[in-house]
């Protein structure tokens, strides 16, 4: 994908995980950059393109990158992610196919929680398998033959690798790290 198109992309998808979130807190970018120390390895972020949410609710790219990678702060989830899973995350926010090309996200300061069973739902419910991951990666994509090896239920231990979202077109791999 060609940098202007791949950061307009970037732009929707993150403007849409934005309008999900209930509450999206604007940050300066400053503090976005103090939020995103420690969410990938420092040799991601030194030379990734950085996004934050700007006064008119669109994000803007503070730093243009030169690794293929992007780091953003959608509402608490700091994380960083390479081109083929930001492609994924926006068929995602499209409610689209999703693209089989494999993607790694680094979230490693863990995340505020999601259902397990229901890949938009926005709050904890009795019946929706809410789950917490701490420190994190993930491969999105068509992980194929990995959704069988690794635990697919919804009811996932976040401690352990496990397939989030299983059984549905955006079901994806979870590696704990700790």
């Amino acid at each position: 994908m060609q940098p202007k198109l791949l950061s307009l992309a970037l732009t929707f998808l993150v403007a849409g995980v934005a309008l999900a979130k209930a509450e999206h807190p604007m940050v300066s970018d400053e503090q976005l950059m103090e939020n995103l120390k420690g969410s990938a390895p420092a040799a991601i972020l030194e030379n990734a393109t950085i996004l934050n949410m700007g006064a008119d609710g669109k994000m803007k790219p503070i730093k243009e990158g030169t690794n293929g990678w992007t780091c953003l702060d959608p509402g608490g989830e700091p994380m960083c992610a390479d081109g083929a899973a930001m492609k994924w995350m926006g068929a995602y926010m499209e409610k689209g196919t999703p693209p089989k090309e494999l993607g790694f996200v680094y979230m490693l300061k863990g995340d505020p929680g999601v259902s397990n069973t229901d890949p938009y739902a926005k709050e904890k419910t009795p019946d929706n398998n809410w789950v917490q991951t701490g420190p994190h990666v993930m491969i999105l994509g068509d992980i194929g033959d990995m959704a069988k090896t690794y635990p697919n239920t919804p009811k996932a231990d976040p401690t352990k690798p496990y397939v989030m979202w299983p059984n549905t077109p955006y079901q994806h791999l979870m590696l704990p790290i700790d």
